[in-house]
């Protein structure tokens, strides 16, 4: 089964949109909050040229950050997530 994980803050506007959307698809996910999360928080800085843009989301190994509801469904339907 597809992995989804969204790395991003709870304070963050853009992180509970990504994660609304993907409650309201009833996409299955793991959510990890960077600031609590040190580790988390240099791998996002890792894939975003050493800033930690959130939401930074893998999905089955594709990373986007910041992604449009747009993006991230198209991006969930190219890996089978979503129909």
């Amino acid at each position: 089964m597809p992995q989804v994980t969204v790395y991003g803050a709870d304070w963050c506007p853009l992180t509970t949109n990504a994660r609304s959307l993907l409650d309201e698809q009833g996409v299955n996910y793991s959510y990890i909050d960077i600031d609590k999360d040190e580790k988390a928080a240099k791998w996002v800085r890792d894939h975003n040229g050493g800033k930690e843009k959130k939401p930074t989301i893998d999905v089955d190994g594709e990373v986007v950050t910041e992604p449009t509801n747009s993006e991230l469904q198209n991006l969930l339907r190219t890996k089978h997530i979503l129909g």
